[in-house]
């Protein structure tokens, strides 16, 4: 784990060498507070929650964590220090989960920036604030599984705008997939057990159940075994890499 620790410590502060920091976390709060305040309407509901501040968080997700993690891989393949990082005593997934953990942390302290807008809902009123820690929970799991699917589609190109592209791309499917415009289109040619598995596919889904207070073992299990799953065929493309 030392070697992992080390590759996350390198990839973490690299974040803040260059103005990308600064520039996310000023569009990710700047963004996400006014969904919160102007599009949902947090002063016109009367009510002291957080639910429409967590109701934006798939649709953000969508485009900014592609954003950060499109330059995991890409960078390094189109600066050709990929090949550096293969010749030294570090085994690919060691360096798959320190990459990945950077920029989850990373989107972590995005989230935890957030939380004066938690102090100013418990101000305003009485929150129930094992919802909102279920919410924030759930909200960062789901970064997760973002960021672990677009540093797998990272590590197939060395072109920053194609990784992000095709993450953004992954992630819609998954997003759309609890939604009736897709099931309807699926149930006419497949059996109900294949609609119910595209159905179980969605973020939103999974997401909306955390965000109601309901912390139940399918939704951590399902955006848990989601990561593993694309870290693991992140390793897989890098050892196809080493072995050509």
């Amino acid at each position: 784990m030392n070697k992992v620790l080390l590759i996350f410590r390198r990839e973490f502060a690299g974040y803040f060498a260059t103005p990308l920091a600064a520039v996310f976390l000023a569009v990710f709060l700047g963004i996400a507070s006014g969904m919160t305040f102007f599009v949902a309407g947090f002063f016109d509901r009367a009510q002291a929650d957080m639910s429409a501040f967590f109701l934006w968080h798939p649709w953000l997700y969508l485009v900014l964590m592609p954003a950060i993690g499109m330059r995991l891989w890409a960078e390094e393949r189109r600066s050709g220090t990929i090949e550096l990082l293969m010749t030294l005593p570090v085994q690919p997934w060691q360096l798959v989960l320190g990459k990945w953990l950077a920029a989850w942390v990373f989107a972590g302290l995005a989230l935890m920036l957030s939380t004066p807008l938690w102090i100013t809902v418990n101000v305003l009123g009485s929150p129930d604030n094992g919802v909102v820690l279920a919410s924030y929970i759930g909200s960062w799991l789901m970064a997760g599984a973002f960021l672990a699917i677009a540093a797998c589609i990272s590590a197939l190109t060395k072109n920053q705008v194609l990784a992000f592209i095709g993450a953004v791309v992954a992630g819609f499917v998954f997003v759309m997939a609890g939604f009736d415009l897709v099931l309807s289109a699926v149930r006419p040619w497949a059996p109900e057990i294949v609609v119910q598995a595209v159905a179980s596919m969605s973020f939103i889904g999974h997401f909306q159940r955390i965000t109601d207070g309901v912390l139940e073992a399918p939704a951590l299990v399902f955006f848990v075994s989601l990561i593993a799953f694309a870290l693991w065929l992140n390793v897989q493309a890098l050892d196809a890499r080493k072995a050509a």
